[in-house]
Formats: C-alpha cells, structure tokens, sequence
C-alpha cells in the first residue's frame, strides 16, 4: 500500500499519513510534488490518494498530475481522501472519474472537515479550539474508516450520482472559472514585503520569483494558500484582500496532547 497526497498548508497530509499508520505502519507516503511520486505508483498495487477540495473541484496541480500520469493508473485499487473546509458533495468523485478514464479501479472514498485554508476571507475563520475540535472529529472518521477498510468495507463518500449534483450545482458550477485554469490574482503588499524568498522555495508550481528584491508572480498560481500561510510578515494575499489568520496544520496538532 501506498500513499500519495498534495497538501498546501497541511492538513491532507496529516489525514493522509494518519490513515496509512492505522492500516500499515510500514507503508509510505509521497507528495505528489515528489519526483519518486510516479516510482512509487508503479511499485504498488493499492493506493490512497489525498487532496484537499477548492470550490467542490480538484485542485489543478492534483487534476494535471493524475491527466500527466494517466499511463500508470491501468488496475491501481484507489481509496480517495479528499479533505474541505466546508462541503464538497463529489469531493472524492472528482478525482474518481479520472482515475476510472484511464483504467483505475475505485474501492472507496473519504471526505473529511478540516480547519479552512483560505485565511484571507473573514467568513471563513474559526477560533483555535473550533479547529482543534474539528480535527478530532476527522481523527475519530479515519480511525473509523481504517477499522472498516480492514474488514474489508470501504466508505463511499462523495462517489455517487446524488454526491455529483450536489458538487455541481452547490459550488462547482459557479465557481469553475477558479480551478478549470491556474489562478492569477495573487497579490503581494509591498510595504511589508522583505523579500526573503520563502514563498518561492516552498511554491509547489514554483510561480514566484525574487529578483533585485522584488517579488513576481508568473500566473500559474493552485490556490493551495501556502504560501499566504508561511509568509513572515503576512504580506500576500490570494482571494482576499487582508490576511485574517494563517492556517497551518502545525498550528493545531496540540489536539490531544
């Protein structure tokens, strides 16, 4: 068995990897960033696929890394963990219609509630022991989840046609124009950027640029909110206008310490 995940600020890949210990301590994990990402596909015949969901879709990265790949996935079993802030309705079934083009065969699917990305949007906010609460909540779901793919049951969340309509008309289609392309809007406040780099390094479409102490963005933004999370001095923002909180994992795993 093996894991792969994309994972912006976090969350994913806790689900992910939480998941993979509950079934097989032994089993690893790859970012889809990875370059043994596509080796270790190859290798396994069972796989858990991780991937947050942006406005009830894929996000890009995740829709071209799978349309990139589509040789290996012939006969894959795939579970799909897909992870949202608020709802998805086919979060899992997104990817799953993929994977079934080139020849995957879907055991099931996971949608979990984790604390929301998208800290430049005031709606959006929870207080710390909200967020805490709710990764509790999706811990006790996946523990739950492994004890039933052991008995050899698979959730099928987010995979049927009811699931489908509700992705579609609940945000898919008004909001397609945010993930059918890469996002372009990501905007950086000047007056407090220091131009340290950090956002460049850790950009997984490497869309950022420092020169002579200026940062640029190239338009080939996925919304994963990393960036805007790690920025010491809380100077970009990506949908909004003002940064409001930044979402990091890390930030909440005291949850049952």
């Amino acid at each position: 068995m093996t894991g792969l995940y994309f994972s912006g600020t976090g969350n994913t890949k806790h689900c992910l990897e939480y998941l993979l210990k509950l079934l097989d301590e032994n089993a690893q994990s790859y970012s889809i960033e990875n370059e043994e990402a596509k080796t270790a596909i190859l290798s396994s015949d069972e796989i858990i696929f991780a991937y947050p969901v942006y406005y009830s879709n894929l996000p890009k990265i995740v829709n071209d890394f799978i349309v990139n790949n589509s040789t290996v996935w012939k006969n894959k079993k795939i579970f799909i963990v897909a992870t949202m802030g608020l709802f998805s309705g086919d979060g899992a079934g997104c990817a799953a219609r993929l994977f079934k083009k080139y020849g995957a065969k879907i055991s099931g699917g996971l949608h979990l509630k984790m604390p929301d990305c998208i800290g430049d949007v005031k709606l959006l906010k929870k207080p710390l022991e909200a967020n805490r609460k709710i990764i509790a909540k999706s811990d006790e779901r996946i523990e739950k989840a492994a004890k039933q793919i052991t008995e050899g049951k698979y959730s099928k969340n987010g995979l049927s046609f009811a699931s489908r309509l509700i992705g579609l008309l609940g945000q898919r289609l008004y909001f397609r124009k945010m993930t059918k392309r890469y996002y372009c809007g990501i905007k950086t406040d000047f007056s407090k950027c220091i131009a340290c780099g950090l956002c460049a390094k850790i950009c997984p479409m490497k869309n950022i640029s420092v020169k002579d102490s200026a940062v640029s963005f190239n338009g080939k933004c996925t919304m994963c909110y990393r960036c805007f999370s790690n920025c010491p001095k809380q100077a970009i923002t990506i949908i909004g206008k003002k940064v409001y909180e930044q979402s990091k994992f890390d930030k909440y795993k005291s949850v049952g310490d």
